[in-house]
C-alpha cells in the first residue's frame, strides 16, 4: 500500500485528489493507498446529499471567509479547522481484507489507528454508532464512506485543537440531533485532544496518526502520479470547482 505525506489545500483540491486516487485505484493504476492532509484555509465539506441551506450558515462562512464544497461521501457537514484538524483518507479495494466486505466492519478497519493513537495518549477511546470515535465519551473524530467498483473511500476527521466555537457558529446543528445524543448543546458532544488535556502540535499528530497507520496497514511512502494530478485538474473543473455541484442539493 502506498502513503502520500501530508498535503496541505483547499478543499476542492483536497476532495479531488481523494476522488482520483479512488478513480486511478478503479482503473488498476494505482496501490491502495493511505494519506493524511489538512484544510487550507478552514473550510466545510457536506456530504452527498445534504442540503448546504439547511446545515450551514452561509453568512457566517462568508464572514470568515470558510468555502464549503460538497463531498462524494455520505455523512453530514464538517468543519476542519486549519490549524486543529486534520484529515485521513483511505481508497482500497473491497478484497483486501474481509471486514471490508461489511459497512460497519469496514468503518471501523479502516479508522482503527485513530483509535489506537488516542489510547497512546492515555484516552478512553471507541467506536460509537456507524462511523464516529469517542474520547471520554465524546465526538473527537467522525468518517464518510463511498464504494464504487469494488473500492471504499473512507476519508474522516481527527480534533486535536479545532476552535469549537467556530464550529458551532458556522454549522446548523438541530436541537433534535442534539436530543438524540442526549445533549444540549454541541460543547456538550464534541471534542478535541486540547479539550481532554492533551496539547500537541500539528506536525506531532500527523507523525502519531502516520506511525499507527503504518503499524495497521503494509505502507511505504510514495506520491501522487502524474496521471492522479491530471485527474485532479479535471475533476476540479467537472465538479469540486463548480457552484452547481456545491451548492445545487
Amino acid at each position: 500500500m502506498r502513503f502520500i505525506p501530508i498535503i496541505a489545500a483547499r478543499p476542492e483540491i483536497q476532495m479531488a485528489i481523494d476522488e482520483a486516487i479512488m478513480r486511478a485505484r478503479i482503473e488498476g493504476r494505482v496501490e491502495d493507498t493511505v494519506r493524511l492532509y489538512i484544510f487550507k484555509p478552514s473550510s466545510i465539506t457536506i456530504g452527498r446529499f445534504q442540503s448546504v441551506e439547511h446545515d450551514v450558515d452561509m453568512d457566517k462562512c462568508r464572514e470568515l471567509n470558510i468555502p464549503v464544497v460538497r463531498r462524494i461521501t455520505g455523512g453530514g457537514s464538517v468543519f476542519h479547522d486549519e490549524y486543529g484538524e486534520i484529515t485521513y483518507g483511505v481508497i482500497i479495494g473491497e478484497n483486501a481484507h474481509p471486514d471490508l466486505k461489511d459497512i460497519n466492519a469496514s468503518y471501523r478497519f479502516l479508522a482503527s489507528p485513530l483509535v489506537a493513537a488516542l489510547r497512546e495518549l492515555g484516552l478512553n477511546a471507541d467506536f460509537a454508532g456507524l462511523n464516529d470515535i469517542i474520547a471520554n465519551g465524546k465526538k473527537i473524530s467522525g468518517s464518510a464512506q463511498t464504494r464504487r467498483k469494488g473500492v471504499i473511500l473512507q476519508h474522516g476527521t481527527f480534533m486535536y485543537a479545532t476552535r469549537v466555537d467556530i464550529l458551532a457558529s458556522v454549522l446548523k446543528v438541530s436541537k433534535k440531533k442534539l436530543a438524540d445524543k442526549g445533549v444540549s448543546s454541541i460543547w456538550e458532544r464534541v471534542t478535541t485532544l486540547e479539550r481532554e488535556g492533551v496539547e500537541m502540535a500539528m506536525m506531532e499528530v500527523y507523525e502519531l496518526l502516520k506511525q499507527k497507520f503504518f503499524e495497521e496497514f503494509p505502507l511505504e511512502e510514495g506520491e501522487l502520479t502524474d496521471y492522479e494530478l491530471e485527474l485532479v485538474e479535471k475533476i476540479i473543473e467537472e465538479r469540486y470547482g463548480k457552484d452547481e455541484w456545491n451548492f445545487s442539493r
